[in-house]
């Protein structure tokens, strides 16, 4: 007969087993996570892409949703109904305007471009270095020792007799041409392309959204299946809120800008205050430029157009601040300003553009979920303490 196991080493034996078992999960899942951030971190720009494609197809069916409330047809219907209304107004809006937008996009520019370079001037006279703003550096002029100027862009050998230029500084001339045209195309088709993309994948959220859902659902474990279904419940609830009251938002600061820079007789007021309405969709950096723009477009008119100007984008602000978030947004989404300023710097400065526009909606996903399981573990606490 065997004498039977001491139960202390039995114990340490299970003990030992038990350790090994949480290290080896441990392990396994700091390892998944650190596989989940690289590739994150490696394919941001293709996750934005998506996630903005989410966003559109929540914003859709949102409003096709508002819509049921007037007319309770099916869905489909209603998406249709939606997506020509947005369709007819945009080719509207280019329509009887499209010219007026192209011009006064034209004079925006150069009005910024000769603002940046007054200021510039200012500075330089004033004995501040101004190289960080030298974007043209290759194309500005240089003082020459006689006191004239020559220009980088004018090749220093020799060229063909009667001043035509040598064959290799029509051959550098020409790669040059070819490239920037090259690379200008690219970033048209891609910009072009990741619209389309956008647009697909909003439209095919906002079509089936159910299928979506079930989707997400049975991804998550069968025992928490529940819990992700509140969660996404209530991230879809929110995100719709939002979007609605953005949307509002993002039309009373466009109007409000455009006919205010109108009035005061800024010269590309429509203009302005579309870039103004687009940047509401951004809290708080995005006052800041459209704030910037406005009052550099509005000093090619004189000091007073561009103090009033200022005066306008600071009752555009608190309008938008105290009035219209207060009544609108505040029912959708509570989030403290410093934090969500400090999360749009750091996912700006991580992620550039994309983080920078994004980082609301992902704050709201985020807070969603941190309050679903704060009060989830105070119902539990209540549970047990009882």
């Amino acid at each position: 007969m065997t004498a039977p196991a001491d139960p202390r080493l039995q114990a340490r034996s299970e003990h030992r087993s038990d350790l090994a078992w949480a290290i080896t999960v441990g392990g396994i899942g700091v390892i998944l996570f650190v596989a989940a951030l690289a590739f994150s971190w490696y394919y941001a720009a293709a996750l934005f892409l998506l996630f903005s494609g989410m966003l559109l197809g929540v914003a859709l069916n949102a409003m096709t949703n508002l819509l049921g409330r007037v007319l309770p047809w099916p869905h489909p219907l209603r998406l249709a109904i939606v997506c020509l209304t947005l369709a007819a107004l945009l080719v509207g809006i280019v329509f009887l305007g499209g010219t007026t937008i192209a011009d006064q996009a034209k004079v925006l520019s150069d009005t910024i471009k000769s603002q940046l370079g007054n200021i510039k001037g200012f500075l330089d006279r004033n004995g501040i270095d101004t190289s960080f703003f030298d974007f043209n550096s290759a194309t500005t002029a240089t003082a020459a020792p006689d006191g004239g100027t020559t220009t980088p862009t004018q090749s220093s050998s020799h060229g063909l007799p009667g001043g035509l230029p040598s064959p290799s500084a029509l051959a550098s001339s020409g790669g040059a041409i070819v490239s920037q045209t090259f690379k200008l195309l690219l970033g048209t088709v891609s910009a072009v392309g990741n619209f389309f993309i956008v647009l697909f994948l909003g439209l095919a959220f906002a079509a089936q959204p159910a299928v979506y859902r079930s989707g997400l659902l049975f991804l998550a474990p069968a025992k928490y299946r529940d819990e992700a279904t509140v969660i996404i419940d209530r991230i879809s609830y929110t995100l719709e809120r939002w979007l609605i009251a953005q949307i509002t938002t993002m039309f009373a600061v466009f109007l409000v800008t455009w006919i205010g820079l109108a009035i005061i007789g800024v010269q590309s007021s429509f203009i302005l205050g579309i870039q103004a309405g687009l940047l509401a969709f951004i809290p708080t950096v995005g006052a800041i430029i459209a704030g910037v723009i406005v009052v550099l477009a509005s000093l090619a008119s004189g000091w007073v157009a561009a103090v009033s100007a200022f005066v306008l984008f600071l009752g555009v602000h608190a309008m938008e601040s105290y009035v219209l978030t207060p009544l609108i947004q505040r029912q959708a989404l509570d989030i403290p300003p410093a934090t969500l300023f400090a999360f749009q710097i750091l996912l700006g400065i991580v992620f550039g553009v994309w983080g920078l526009t994004l980082a609301l909606p992902l704050m709201a996903i985020a807070k969603v979920m941190i309050d679903y399981f704060k009060s989830d573990r105070r119902t539990e606490d209540a549970a047990a303490a009882i």
